[in-house]
């Protein structure tokens, strides 16, 4: 009777396990790819606007802590390159930085003169993703000749916006899976 209990709590554990390693599994991003967070060779702009952020992802900035830190700053001191009034400053040299809730998030290194050559990077971080989105897609544009008494509110049609595939969100199906298989075989 104690190893049918037994077995039971161990299968009940193992789907647990892997349902909750298939829900939490974030986007790991990181910054600079290869590069790392370097003020040489790496446009942060251009490497942000390739990757979609959502609540759940971390970002992993990897640097010589020697010569950067990574400076968590509001909008206004992202644009100014001014690094004196950090909302977080890290400065391990290999710092995982949890996204946890929607908006755009500015990280500059605090390094005089760092920023201001680009070293520096803005994300926008997108709520967490319960499936597909659809995204409104404008009507026809209206000629600027109607009169604004005739005008009609703007028409939007619904399509399904495309997933991005990434790695880490495959591998968390993965291990997810692996877990799940994980149980069926104990039960054999």
């Amino acid at each position: 009777m104690a190893l049918i209990k037994s077995n039971t709590f161990l299968t009940s554990l193992m789907i647990l396990l892997a349902l909750f390693g298939v829900a939490v599994g974030g986007t790991v991003h990181k910054v600079g790819d290869s590069s790392g967070w370097t003020m040489m060779g790496v446009n942060y702009e251009a490497w942000a606007s390739s990757r979609t952020f959502q609540v759940g992802d971390s970002l992993v900035f990897e640097y010589n802590n020697g010569f950067h830190d990574v400076t968590e700053v509001t909008h206004n001191d992202f644009e100014l390159c001014e690094p004196s009034k950090p909302w977080a400053r890290y400065q391990t040299g290999s710092d995982t930085i949890s996204l946890t809730k929607p908006g755009y998030q500015n990280f500059i290194c605090g390094v005089p003169g760092h920023c201001d050559i680009g070293q520096k990077l803005q994300i926008l971080v997108l709520p967490a993703s319960l499936g597909p989105v659809a995204a409104p897609v404008p009507g026809p544009v209206r000629s600027p000749t109607t009169s604004s008494s005739s005008l009609s509110p703007p028409q939007y049609q619904m399509v399904p916006t495309p997933t991005p595939h990434n790695a880490a969100a495959t591998s968390s199906v993965w291990t997810g899976f692996s877990y799940f298989l994980l149980s069926l075989f104990i039960l054999v």
